[in-house]
Formats: C-alpha cells, structure tokens, sequence
C-alpha cells in the first residue's frame, strides 16, 4: 500500500499507537532481484511492519545518473509494494532520507551492509531518539547495476 507522503506520520504513530514495532528501510530499488527479496525479507523481520521509503525518478538520477531509473516511481512502488515482506511505500525526493525518518520515526532503521553507522546519517537519528540501526548483509553479485550490464552484454 503507497501512503502519501504528507499522512505518513500519522499513519506510523497509529501503527506504533497499537503496539506495532516499525521497521523502515529505504532506496531507489529500480529493478527487482533476489538481493532485494533477501534485503526487503530480512528487514521485515526485525519487526511487525515494514513501511518502504523509495526514492523518486528525480532522486534516483541525482544519485545513479540520467539512465537510471529504468522504472517509474509508481511502477517501482507498485511491484515493492506487492512484496509479502513490504507492508508500505512512501516516496521521497530528497538525497537522503533523514527528513522521512523523522516522519516515520521507526523502531528499527534497516540499511545494506555497504553502510557503516558513521556513514548512516539517518541512523544517527534513529539511535538519538532509542531506535535501533541494522546493517544487513548485501547478496554478493546481486544488484540492479550488474542486471542492467548483463542485459547490455557486458558482463
């Protein structure tokens, strides 16, 4: 389910309201692949709902580059959100996702293992207010860049 960007926090201080603990992870996730199934399934289980920030089609350029991305931001909301692991979708523009983490204020911040605290400026915020950051290990040769190589052939 996508919620509005503007009715999020509500709608997380609801889920929280009812004793559900909020997992909240994000990212451009362009193309769908086991890496991300194994990502999206391990970050749902540090809690009882996982709500999705996924960038926008003008975010995903400022950060992969004017070919990227290959779907559109409701396309790519729709097929996420269509994951059993997935229970929400928001979007946002913004380069990072600090701004939506204190919207979401999550129990649990989930990012890939690419990531180290110190390099994490939403977990900062997460463990400022008692949340807790998981790295999760990412699938080794699983990510959209090398898909879309293999498709070009030049892998």
């Amino acid at each position: 389910m996508i919620i509005d960007r503007d009715k999020i926090a509500d709608f997380c201080q609801v889920l929280r309201d009812g004793g559900q603990k909020v997992v909240f992870t994000n990212g451009c996730f362009d193309i769908l692949h086991a890496g991300h199934v194994r990502y999206l399934n391990k970050a749902r289980s540090f809690g009882d709902c996982l709500v999705l920030g996924l960038n926008t089609d003008s975010s995903v350029r400022r950060i992969k580059g004017p070919s990227r991305p290959i779907n559109s931001e409701l396309d790519r909301a729709e097929v996420a959100g269509a994951l059993k692991a997935v229970d929400y979708v928001v979007l946002f523009d913004e380069p990072t996702a600090e701004a939506l983490i204190r919207q979401v204020h999550p129990d649990v911040y989930v990012k890939g293992g690419d990531y180290t605290i110190e390099t994490l400026p939403e977990g900062q915020i997460v463990l400022g207010y008692g949340g807790r950051v998981e790295l999760v290990n990412l699938v080794e040769g699983r990510s959209t860049t090398n898909v879309i190589a293999k498709i070009k052939g030049e892998k």
